[in-house]
């Protein structure tokens, strides 16, 4: 099955410096209906003035994912981490028994880029925080292994995360097509990030998503299409 996600229909917050596009309940946005989607607990579109950010704050058991698209990302943190990460590159840092970090965009152009949030499979682990600068051309017509399970030992993504979890990411040329395997008791939410594509014959634009389950699927690019998908178990 295969349900679409109008990113027009998304929680939005529009702030001075942030405008920014919530997948699931988040912050001022709040629907009980759309919680999560398995582990998935938060999928945020941001776009980040220059100059402007996320001020030191803390998180607590959660797995955090941050994907750039544009622009230029400066995390800092409480282990001493400092790194500035550009398009394609992802940060991950496991928040576990507690860190405080801050995001700001010290570039000059606008940064846009995905917050993502997971549940861990259990609380309380070490915090920690790492870094993949990806060649944007090494997910060209292909799923490039961003992130999986720590106990998965058949998938060798650089980023290694708390959760029974893929995430791929790709840029489908326009016309060409690419299939995507959903196992049984397994479900997938997909984000066209840039471009537009057909999913199984449902139409997707810029910053919508689909849920999967129950089915395999095959992604046609009607142009340049940039997409991440997080792979799951299924929810119970």
């Amino acid at each position: 099955m295969i349900k679409y996600v109008d990113s027009t229909k998304m929680g939005r917050g529009i702030h001075e410096w942030l405008d920014t596009r919530h997948h699931f309940s988040f912050a001022d946005y709040f629907n009980p209906l759309n919680m999560q989607f398995g582990a998935l607990r938060v999928v945020n579109d941001d776009l980040v003035k220059p100059g402007k950010g996320f001020d030191v704050h803390p998180h607590r058991d959660m797995e955090i994912i941050s994907y750039v698209i544009d622009g230029e990302l400066t995390h800092g943190d409480s282990m001493g981490n400092k790194r500035t990460l550009s398009r394609g590159d992802v940060q991950y840092m496991s928040a576990g028994t507690g860190v405080v970090h801050s995001e700001h965009n010290f570039g000059s152009e606008m940064l846009r880029f995905l917050q993502i949030w997971i549940l861990p499979d259990q609380k309380n682990y070490a915090p920690d925080y790492g870094d993949v600068r990806f060649k944007f051309e090494d997910r060209v017509d292909r799923w490039l292994p961003i992130a999986a399970w720590t106990e998965n030992k058949e998938n060798d993504a650089p980023i290694k995360i708390h959760q029974d979890m893929n995430i791929y990411a790709t840029m489908i040329r326009a016309g060409k097509s690419l299939p995507f395997e959903i196992k049984k008791d397994r479900q997938a939410y997909m984000v066209l990030i840039e471009g537009s594509a057909d999913v199984n014959g449902t139409g997707l634009n810029m910053r919508d998503a689909v849920e999967i389950t129950g089915e395999s699927i095959e992604v046609h690019a009607k142009e340049d299409a940039h997409l991440i998908i997080l792979e799951m178990a299924q929810s119970k």
